[in-house]
């Protein structure tokens, strides 16, 4: 089988691209399923989130313009549309691409931990969608307790550098005080909760959470002592808000110009700062035209984190050394399956000798030979049986000068070990 990843990330297009990609959770059991369906495709998962979608196949074959043309046409778009856009790693480099992913190495933060929740998320996903088979079942596995070791034996993580605490950085740079300031934090999953626990820690005066399940924004407000709403209340508490971070998974805008423009007259034109972390988008890119509204998207983000990830440099170098090991050890392991189907033919090849020669034998005892004599022809025809082909091999390499074949039968055999051993 053929590993394969193809996708696209932060790095390789802009959000308008990674946000025409993305699966969402409604859509994406589907999608694995369809996937299934294409030509060559016998294993799948999907890992989509805000900074990429990438797409992990155990392939029958090395080919993969098929997965291409799968997921342009899946998200209605021409394969030449995204093709600048994507990058493929196979065999190896998808092993090593996977795990550098979910350990934080290729993320826009170095090292930041949510992602490899979202790695476990997407593997949980496939799983129930029965999508991954044994070579992907082993691969992720495998990945999982990488990524803990890294964790464990490196520093990767223990600067508090995520998304989330860029944009509670950015925000400190605008207000100098935030005990002044009120933050609408629009959503309530990891990273909001995160932005949630930064502002609380950095003495934010008041905040106010807004998720389509108010119970949910409920739960999540009381730790920090805010007050929650419903999505539909966002416009009637936008102008109190001073900071608004943003990070849902709704496939369309929750936060329109209109609603922002009306909001800025209310507050007779007090500036709003504003971070869409959400892929899709979760505000309408015309608001950043308005005066008084400083938006910012995960892209803008860079310059905020390569500060706070200088630490993290070594500690990656660190993490790049354990997950080539795991590597190496990984594609061992596939190597290995080839050789399966030859050894279990050579077992039932030798039991098929045993259960013949062995026949006979019996019916020599029971023809009243004495068991002896039956026992000394069954060792010796078995013998000559198991012996006979690999022998003749030999004999043929000996005779043609295929140094290399001898030299791998006196490995496979232990011909010199059982000569020492006499």
């Amino acid at each position: 089988m053929a590993l394969l990843t193809l996708g696209l990330n932060h790095k390789s297009a802009p959000v308008e691209i990674r946000e025409r990609l993305s699966f969402g959770p409604d859509i994406i059991t589907g999608a694995l399923r369809e996937l299934l369906k294409q030509p060559g495709v016998e294993e799948a998962l999907i890992l989509s989130t805000c900074n990429r979608t990438e797409i992990y196949c155990g392939l029958a074959e090395t080919e993969s313009a098929e997965v291409a043309h799968w997921l342009a046409q899946f998200h209605g778009l021409e394969v030449e549309t995204i093709s600048p856009y994507l990058y493929q790693r196979h065999g190896e480099d998808a092993v090593r691409h996977l795990l550098r992913v979910a350990c934080g190495l290729d993320s826009l933060i170095l090292g930041e931990p949510q992602i490899l929740g979202q790695v476990k998320s997407a593997y949980q996903t496939a799983v129930d969608a029965s999508s991954p088979g044994k070579v992907l079942c082993r691969l992720f596995q495998s990945t999982f307790a990488v990524a803990k070791q890294v964790r464990t034996d490196t520093a990767i993580g223990r600067s508090p550098v995520s998304v989330a605490f860029a944009a509670v950085s950015l925000a400190r740079q605008i207000f100098a005080d935030l005990s002044q300031q009120t933050a609408l934090l629009i959503g309530a999953g990891e990273t909001i909760e995160l932005a949630a626990r930064h502002l609380s820690q950095h003495g934010i005066g008041r905040i106010i959470v807004a998720n389509r399940t108010v119970e949910r924004a409920h739960g999540l407000a009381t730790q920090f002592g805010g007050f929650a709403i419903g999505l539909t209340e966002i416009a009637a508490h936008l102008p109190e808000a001073d900071i608004v971070i943003s990070s849902t998974a709704s496939p369309l805008p929750v936060l329109g110009k209109g609603t922002v423009e009306s909001a800025l007259k209310k507050r007779r034109h007090r500036p709003i700062f504003m971070v869409d972390i959400a892929v899709p988008r979760d505000i309408e890119s015309e608001v950043d035209q308005l005066d008084d509204v400083y938006l910012y998207t995960v892209d803008d983000l860079d310059e905020v984190i390569q500060e706070n990830m200088r630490s993290r440099q070594e500690a990656a170098e660190q993490a790049q050394e354990i997950i080539d090991f795991h590597v190496d050890d990984f594609m061992g392991w596939v190597r290995s399956l080839d050789a399966i189907k030859v050894v279990q033919d050579f077992r039932r090849q030798a039991e098929d000798m045993r259960d013949d020669v062995l026949e006979r034998a019996l019916r020599q005892v029971r023809a009243g030979k004495p068991a002896e004599e039956a026992l000394h022809y069954l060792a010796r025809t078995l013998t000559n049986k198991f012996l006979h082909a690999p022998s003749t091999a030999m004999r043929q390499a000996g005779h043609d000068g295929e140094q290399t074949v001898l030299e791998a039968a006196n490995n496979l055999f232990r011909i010199q070990a059982a000569k020492n051993n006499r």
